[in-house]
């Protein structure tokens, strides 16, 4: 997991519309980058819809939500469509922020072990550089516990 103080690697993913953004395009604005295992999952449900139903006290901040998981554009545009979801999903099927992020980890479930993503959320100020950075997130706590920090 990358720490506090550290630069924030810049990005270049789609969204769930299929738009390209980048980490250097939100300068002036505080950022919650939020990693998550993968759509329509009860957990990535619940903190999904927190930061939908947060976004107003967000955007009110200064502050974007980003979400980020390694499914597809499509699979992102119907999590979209079914929750109604009013913030940016990024796919990043390649991993190429996952893994710049640090949150490609190995992961236990009953005993067996495989490679996925580690709920993390990061905070990241106006000029790229992330200001608190949280492994092993509550899904349900995460975005008011985000707000809070903001």
């Amino acid at each position: 997991m990358l720490e506090a103080g550290m630069k924030a690697p810049d990005f270049s993913l789609p969204d769930q519309n299929g738009n390209v953004h980048t980490l250097s395009e939100y300068a002036g604005k505080k950022v919650v980058l939020y990693f998550y295992p993968k759509d329509n999952t009860p957990g990535c449900t619940k903190q999904a819809c927190g930061f939908s139903e947060l976004y107003p006290h967000f955007t009110e901040k200064g502050a974007v939500v980003l979400g980020v998981s390694k499914d597809s554009v499509a699979s992102h545009k119907k999590f979209e469509e079914k929750f109604n979801l009013g913030f940016t999903l990024l796919s990043d099927t390649e991993l190429s922020a996952i893994k710049a992020y640090d949150v490609w980890q190995e992961k236990k479930n009953y005993g067996k072990v495989s490679m996925g993503v580690v709920r993390t959320t990061y905070l990241i100020d106006e000029n790229g550089i992330i200001l608190k950075a949280f492994g092993k997130v509550k899904a349900a706590e995460n975005p008011s516990q985000m707000l809070e920090e903001l």
